[in-house]
């Protein structure tokens, strides 16, 4: 592992190796003193060029408790306003001798580019909507502390599959570590052929729910829609919106996840948000130990 660029790079074997790591990460995390020297002479630059709340957050965190020295660059203030190219941007922040970046860009394919052309390993925090392979680590160390294992498991994803870089990451990695995954949603947000990648295909929240173990609900992407894929919010939650009834209704207990932000009373009520099936901030709190085994394993390479 040189970069990570997406989970469909991954083998087994790595995630396997990545969760095992981001286990032992969990614990130093929980203790008094928090703090490692794993990274004390790594550079990192954290470099979003959309905005983040929890990913670029719990990156700085996982790099703070690794010991690494951090550099934070937000698009909105810098020079790419004044016409600086991304390779440009890039690589003037590398010769302040930077030795990993941390990228979310809005354009598909940004950080395999970037890994072709610079010396820096290259770490995917979300490229438009084709993937986010650190959410999908720490979905699947979730479900693994939750449930014990993946193997065997039912998952379903359900919301906007079409925009979610998410949803992409999770079918890849689930599939690999063993489970079945089904994709929900109505028909103009579940991209053509889905079902070519080995998934089960439903458009209704309810069966799908009865089927799964796990629930991973994903956000309407209102910012990446330029037409109107449904009629309104309001009919979209009406016929896809999971409440706590719905939950205490089904047949078994299912785990509810989501990658966050929330759009609570859409695509999830706050009762079923904040309800015992949820470990959606299990999932927040996952995601400094998970991404700080990736920027381990990353520097242990260089």
């Amino acid at each position: 592992m040189r970069h990570l660029l997406g989970i469909k790079e991954l083998s087994a074997e790595q995630i396997e190796m990545l969760l095992n790591t981001a286990t032992n990460f969990k614990e130093v995390i929980n203790r008094p003193i928090k703090k490692v020297p794993s990274l004390r002479d790594i550079t990192i630059a954290n470099v979003f060029f959309e905005n983040s709340t929890r990913t670029r957050l719990s990156f700085e965190l996982a790099e703070k408790r690794l010991s690494a020295d951090t550099l934070n660059f937000a698009a909105s203030n810098s020079s790419v306003k004044k016409g600086e190219t991304l390779l440009d941007t890039v690589e003037n922040i590398l010769a302040m001798k930077v030795d990993m970046v941390v990228i979310r860009h809005a354009s598909v394919g940004v950080p395999h580019f970037l890994a072709k052309r610079v010396k820096a390993n290259i770490i995917n925090a979300g490229d438009g909507t084709h993937e986010h392979p650190t959410q999908a680590l720490l979905d699947a160390f979730s479900v693994r502390e939750r449930l014990g294992e993946i193997a065997g498991k039912r998952i379903a994803i359900i919301g906007d599959i079409l925009h979610s870089r998410v949803g992409m990451s999770d079918i890849f990695l689930f599939q690999k570590m063993g489970a079945e995954v089904m994709v929900c949603g109505p028909s103009t947000l579940i991209p053509k052929h889905i079902d070519a990648l080995g998934v089960k295909v439903s458009h209704n929240v309810r069966e799908a729910l009865e089927w799964c173990d796990v629930a991973n609900v994903l956000r309407i992407q209102l910012e990446r829609q330029q037409i109107k894929y449904f009629p309104s919010l309001r009919e979209y939650s009406l016929y896809f919106g999971i409440n706590k009834a719905m939950l205490d209704s089904l047949s078994k207990p299912i785990v509810i996840m989501h990658p966050g932000p929330i759009n609570r009373g859409i695509e999830l009520s706050s009762d079923a948000a904040d309800s015992e099936h949820s470990i959606i901030l299990d999932q927040v709190e996952n995601g400094v130990a998970v991404r700080m085994a990736v920027l381990y394993h990353l520097a242990e390479n260089r």
